[in-house]
């Protein structure tokens, strides 16, 4: 019970590793409020876990700083306090540079970043006035190696670690650790549209020769939302089997 009675936010909660993880968080005792932009599909993911503990679906566009803003008001007074956030919600908008409309390179941006940007905005207050938070942010191992047609993707989760670590530094000083898990390919829905052939290359250049599994990723969320980690912040772990 690593997160006993402890009050958890995570976005893109409602499949994938986010999924993963709120499942996960909910057997170590935690209460967990997930965020989703398809409404129905939060409601539907929400309602699976809730035999596992206190769990409730908010649909949400962390793109839209209003909308975070009230949502997060809303999980504040129905929980009573905001201990965790993991901001894991993410999208990709693949295409080679000179192929890369505007639209697709804003769109990835504005969800990977402004939205990991809002989130963090409207939780650090409610962290800050109880002295005590866990920030865990989602970068990508696409981040060190630049993925092949992912300059938005890239770009955004190099933005990503570079807001940890002055957050992390920022934010020490109110009892708020701030850390960033880079994953690698991890075998969710979002990478099984990868094409096969892509898929193939990529597992030959993975030492541990498999794929990651979202429960994999979500233990490492865990751990750095735990206390087992109350000394490391402004941190980045990968979670690639090797590949970076």
């Amino acid at each position: 019970m690593k997160l006993k009675d402890k009050v958890a936010i995570i976005t893109g909660g409602a499949a994938g590793i986010g999924y993963a993880a709120a499942e996960l968080f909910l057997e170590e005792g935690a209460k967990v409020a997930i965020f989703d932009i398809n409404a129905a599909k939060v409601e539907e993911s929400a309602a699976k876990l809730s035999a596992k503990g206190t769990i409730k679906g908010y649909a949400c566009d962390i793109s839209n700083w209003d909308q975070v803003q009230a949502v997060v008001k809303q999980v504040a007074e129905e929980f009573g306090r905001i201990d965790i956030l993991v901001n894991n919600a993410g999208i990709t908008k693949d295409a080679q540079f000179y192929k890369m409309t505007p639209d697709q390179f804003h769109a990835v941006i504005n969800v990977n970043l402004c939205g990991n940007f809002n989130m963090t905005k409207a939780v650090v207050p409610y962290m800050m006035e109880q002295r005590y938070g866990k920030i865990v942010h989602t970068s990508s191992v696409s981040a060190f190696n630049g993925n092949f047609g992912q300059s938005n993707y890239a770009a955004s989760k190099a933005a990503i670690m570079g807001m940890t670590r002055v957050q992390g530094k920022e934010l020490g000083k109110y009892g708020i650790n701030v850390n960033a898990v880079c994953p690698g390919s991890i075998m969710t829905d979002m990478y099984a549209a990868v094409p096969d052939e892509i898929k193939e290359k990529k597992l030959k250049s993975i030492p541990l020769r498999r794929y990651g599994d979202p429960r994999e990723c979500a233990q490492v969320y865990c751990f750095l939302a735990s206390d087992e980690s109350s000394y490391i912040t402004a941190q980045m772990i990968v979670c690639d089997g090797g590949f970076n």
